[in-house]
């Protein structure tokens, strides 16, 4: 079971490196970022089962999840692809950064499989969000996790 998981995480990873070489991927500005998709999808699943994490923080981790998976979002990945994942890493790194406040910097960090240190990342993908899926959109996905 756990080389499924690994190599689900690894495919999706794959298909993500794969088009960013596309000429989709070398034409969309967001392609750094978009390449983090598999890994912060992956640190929200090991955060969401790790016990240090405090029970509400885990139900907004389930609900950052949730949206990843849902075939409709503001973003439909269905649609736009890859690309389509903007809403959804802008919402994980907005997630993440929120449970910091009440989870460890060190469990955060042991979870994250991707390259750089995750701290920097979610940074760097708050700071670009507003341009990255606009502004309005941004403000919704804000909204949505202030109720959760």
């Amino acid at each position: 079971m756990a080389d499924q998981k690994k190599g689900f995480y690894l495919n999706l990873r794959n298909r993500f490196k794969d088009w960013v070489k596309s000429r989709g991927g070398k034409e969309n500005k967001w392609s750094d970022f978009l390449l983090f998709t598999p890994d912060l999808f992956h640190l929200l699943y090991k955060l969401s089962l790790d016990k240090e994490v405090p029970l509400k923080e885990k139900a907004r981790l389930a609900s950052a999840i949730t949206y990843f998976i849902l075939p409709l979002d503001l973003v439909p990945e269905a649609l736009t692809g890859p690309a389509g994942y903007v809403d959804d890493i802008a919402l994980a790194a907005f997630v993440l950064n929120a449970i910091m406040s009440t989870t460890k910097p060190e469990i955060i960090k042991k979870y994250w499989a991707g390259s750089g240190d995750i701290l920097e990342v979610l940074k760097e993908i708050l700071k670009v969000a507003d341009e990255m899926i606009g502004n309005g959109i941004w403000k919704k996905l804000k909204s949505l996790k202030r109720h959760t």
